[in-house]
């Protein structure tokens, strides 16, 4: 597994458990407990006391075609023409090691295409919808940082902009889809969008490179459809469906077919429509189990090294020892089993499952006065307080503390990963 010097050329994010499908439902909104906007000028200092120095944002590819189908039940028609691209999305791009060298090659991708939907697609790609809905993500984020303060150029830049993916083809596609509609297909440069092999990922839970977090959490997959309550209510729902008992079947799966299904306007089984919340709230607590934020090692090993990411890049920000001096927005093409452990690390999940396109965005703002650095976190567009933060303008110490449970350097991540001795295998 590759150390810092191949993840801090840019910042890096990474894992093996892949995404599941998610519901274009509504969020609660989170409303800001503190603002500065709308506040009258004073004399003292601007109306706005915050600089915005720098942007993060860890975003869930867009919807799909389901990882699999529910099996026995009538048969959704994912055909080729679901997937075509949208003109306005189109722009010129090449992909990447992080080194800049020949695209690595994909296993999970490689899985995929061992298998081939009802209608002629593959499982996990990224349709027609998903394309619009990360063009759409980009043009929030373009009238937040271009057109509302001018924080960014409204042309590409890669000194700018840097573009990090998982090296799955949809959120490849993804990222971009999110740059075409950030800066309206302008670009000088070709944009690079930078992955790594498999085994060195740090943008999901990455069970085939962490040992240690195979053996244990890799276990807790299969555990969670065997918790009484969700238990029983697997059983009832297999029932409704028609689907034999011995099929191997959970809400994660159910769910992923149905939201993918719902969200392209294909037909469900109609039974399906009195179990819809049930579904999504075992699925969730699905998840939620394999998790279990409340087990510091798990959730430290799942998102630990990203966290230290994001962190080191707003270090170096503020200490100007990037490599990049002009560098403004990281984007993070990633997985909906990306953002679960992030929010959860993050004291902010609110047991809903992550949309398509859905986002985490951490910008960097220094007082104009005092120069006292400030980490403002929103989720799907909404501000966020953090636990042990003292407003949604969370000063960096107070930040900086509360991920310090989850943090881990590399080397100490890969250090743990390899402490197995003492670890029984489930």
């Amino acid at each position: 597994m590759r150390t810092r010097n191949l993840l801090t050329k840019a910042g890096v994010l990474g894992s093996v458990s892949m995404a599941f499908g998610s519901m274009l439902w509504s969020h609660k909104k989170t409303e800001p407990t503190q603002t500065d906007s709308g506040s009258a000028p004073s004399c003292k200092e601007p109306p706005f006391p915050y600089e915005l120095k720098l942007v993060q944002v860890l975003f869930r590819h867009g919807a799909r075609t389901p990882l699999k189908s529910i099996p026995g039940i009538m048969e959704a028609q994912w055909v080729p023409n679901l997937l075509e691209p949208p003109a306005h999305t189109q722009i010129n791009y090449v992909v990447t090691d992080l080194e800049g060298g020949p695209r690595p090659s994909s296993p999970v991708e490689d899985s995929y295409r061992a298998n081939i939907l009802t209608g002629g697609t593959y499982p996990g790609q990224l349709t027609t919808v998903g394309m619009q809905q990360l063009y759409e993500l980009g043009e929030r984020l373009r009238k937040r940082y271009i057109q509302d303060t001018a924080f960014l150029n409204p042309t590409f830049s890669p000194k700018e902009v840097y573009v990090r993916s998982t090296n799955i083809v949809r959120t490849i596609e993804s990222a971009k889809c999110l740059v075409a509609g950030l800066f309206y297909q302008s670009q000088r440069d070709m944009v690079p969008i930078l992955t790594t092999e498999a085994e060195s990922e740090i943008l999901y839970p990455n069970y085939h490179g962490c040992r240690l977090l195979k053996l244990l959490s890799g276990h807790r997959w299969a555990e969670s459809s065997t918790l009484p309550d969700i238990a029983a209510d697997l059983r009832s729902i297999k029932s409704a469906l028609g689907i034999a008992a011995q099929q191997r079947v959970d809400f994660i799966l159910i769910r992923d077919d149905m939201v993918a299904r719902e969200t392209h306007g294909l037909p469900c089984p109609p039974v399906l429509d009195s179990w819809r919340n049930t579904v999504e709230r075992r699925a969730v607590e699905m998840i939620y189990h394999i998790y279990e934020p409340s087990k510091r090692e798990n959730l430290q090993l799942c998102v630990g090294p990203l966290l230290h990411v994001l962190m080191g890049n707003i270090e170096d920000k503020l200490q100007d020892t990037t490599s990049e001096p002009n560098r403004k927005l990281f984007l993070y093409s990633a997985h909906d089993t990306t953002l679960i452990p992030c929010l959860m690390a993050l004291g902010i999940f609110d047991m809903r499952w992550p949309p398509y396109a859905s986002d985490i965005t951490l910008e960097l703002h220094q007082h104009r006065q005092t120069k006292e650095a400030f980490v403002k976190v929103s989720y799907i567009g909404q501000d966020q307080l953090v636990p042990g933060c003292s407003g949604v303008y969370c000063p960096l110490q107070e930040f900086k503390q509360a991920l310090s449970n989850y943090s881990l350097t590399f080397e100490l991540y890969e250090s743990l990963c390899n402490r197995t001795k003492g670890v029984a295998e489930p």
